[in-house]
């Protein structure tokens, strides 16, 4: 016969293990990761990867690994104004990843995700030369991330995986052909929640 506290061990064991078995996981070594962890950019498939804690450290030196994986920084900086339009952007929404090889993209979220187009690398070039923090900007691994949809102005260096968290609240609250009324108060909240790190 099972006593009342004996009981109690096995309901929370069983929810510890639920939660463990739902919990997010390192994609290198497959340990549980809490909420706030690292992440690694994947160079070979273009992608962001959850790292735990010795899994990233592992990958602090740009060089481990023979480059493959990149340890995603964390700083964010919040920007005066910066000109995107002599890029050839038409949209509000977006962000400007400079890549290792010279080129630049530009990536905007959709419902069925990011855009992705390259822009002008001597484009991109002016602008860094009017914004020389913007030479700062890691490549790969941290972008441009720009709102200025309905009259906003919001131009940040951050990391690519809060880029991807912007990606993925649009596909979460986008509703019918034009995003319906959660959509564009979900980016702005987004925004607003984003907070300067060194």
């Amino acid at each position: 016969m099972t006593t009342d506290g004996a009981l109690a061990r096995l309901i929370r064991s069983s929810a510890d293990l639920t939660a463990t078995a739902d919990a997010e996981r390192c994609d290198l070594c497959a340990a549980p990761v809490p909420d706030e962890h690292a992440h690694l950019y994947d160079t070979a498939e273009e992608q962001v990867r959850c790292a735990c804690g010795p899994c990233s450290v592992l990958f602090a030196d740009s060089g481990a690994g023979e480059g493959r994986h990149r340890l995603v920084p964390r700083r964010r900086i919040r920007l005066p104004r910066v000109d995107t339009e002599v890029l050839g952007v038409p949209v509000g929404l977006v962000f400007f990843v400079p890549r290792a090889d010279g080129t630049v993209t530009a990536e905007g979220p959709s419902p069925a995700g990011a855009m992705r187009w390259e822009v002008d690398a001597a484009a991109w070039q002016r602008m860094v030369a009017a914004c020389p923090q913007l030479a700062s900007v890691a490549p790969d691994v941290e972008a441009l991330l720009v709102n200025t949809v309905h009259g906003l102005d919001h131009h940040w260096i951050v990391p690519v995986d809060d880029c991807y968290r912007m990606v993925a609240v649009v596909r979460r609250e986008w509703q019918g052909l034009s995003g319906g009324g959660r959509v564009w108060p979900a980016v702005e909240r987004f925004f607003e929640d984003l907070t300067e790190r060194p």
